[in-house]
């Protein structure tokens, strides 16, 4: 026992811990009494390609079905289904039922989205090129079919909504920009090597994209509450949020008001949005979004005045 904590580099109670997890696990150690006695694994048994925890089993196994179910999975669609079985056929049999019992009790509150995802070799080389700072040619086709080969500079990779994003700068245009990973056709490294911004974040940088994007109106409020609160309903991909002055006739109460902007190709959702939220809010812009505000408002009055009959 000494000699095997020594070895290991831990005590003797971690040794007997660890064997004790052996055991969990269905290995058969056996302990032997006497001067040069210790542990062994039972004569004829082999030790399994892998051995996991319950906690560690369950946790591989959700990860696989939520990144399948969350589109964060590669070209190669039977990928996670494969893995998973792998998996399952090296856990030992008490364990493997038990989860095969958690993935079939399993249910999620809302269906599997249609995602168009990445190469596996696009994802792999895109995400070595991060790594390393290397500059990388790209192949990409933009969302009105346009077809366009590039160089980038690529900042980080970002998963968003059941999309992958690559961001970075295009030394061409002298501009920073944000593709789809599966509109990226072929991806190889480059000679050389770049500095990214100091203290950029990738994520934070995708969402202000969206953010900030072009869309068919420009939506200005003001809106008094925390931005923790606003951001409940509007979220950094679809809204900016930013410190305002109080304005003459506002009455700020014990929190400020907020400027928020918001890009969109329509405004029939954000009436129901900004009622939700529960929070004054003043329009600036544009009109059209005020009076639907008020339709919205003149259709709950009639359905609190309704009654049963």
């Amino acid at each position: 026992m000494a000699e095997l904590a020594d070895r290991l580099g831990v005590d003797e109670r971690t040794v007997r811990r660890y064997v004790d997890h052996l055991i969990d696990l269905d290995v058969p150690v056996e302990s032997v009494r006497g001067r040069y006695g210790g542990y062994r694994l039972a004569p004829g048994y082999r030790m399994p390609p892998l051995m996991l925890s319950d906690d560690e089993a369950l946790a591989v196994l959700l990860g696989l079905v939520a990144g399948r179910r969350a589109g964060l999975t590669t070209a190669a669609g039977t990928a996670s289904e494969t893995a998973t079985a792998k998996i399952r056929r090296v856990l030992p049999e008490r364990l493997a039922r038990r989860l095969d019992t958690v993935l079939e009790s399993l249910a999620f509150t809302a269906p599997p989205g249609e995602f168009a995802v990445p190469e596996t070799a696009v994802l792999l080389t895109v995400a070595d090129a991060v790594r390393h700072r290397r500059p990388i040619s790209i192949r990409y086709t933009a969302a009105d079919g346009r077809r366009s080969e590039r160089t980038l500079h690529p900042y980080g990779l970002v998963a968003h909504s059941g999309r992958w994003y690559v961001t970075g700068a295009d030394p061409e245009i002298g501009e920073d920009r944000t593709f789809r990973l599966d509109r990226i056709a072929d991806a190889r490294a480059l000679p050389g090597s770049f500095e990214p911004p100091a203290g950029l974040d990738p994520a934070q940088h995708v969402l202000t994209g969206f953010a900030t994007a072009r869309y068919r109106h420009e939506v200005v409020l003001r809106i008094q509450g925390t931005a923790e609160q606003i951001r409940v309903r509007l979220p950094a991909g679809v809204a900016t949020v930013e410190e305002c002055p109080s304005e003459e006739g506002m009455d700020p109460g014990d929190e400020g008001w907020l400027r928020v902007e918001v890009r969109a190709e329509r405004l029939d959702w954000l009436p129901a949005v900004l009622a939700s939220l529960d929070r004054p809010f003043v329009i600036e812009r544009p009109d059209e979004l005020r009076d639907l505000v008020a339709a919205l408002a003149d259709r709950l009055a009639a359905s609190a005045r309704r009654t049963a009959g």
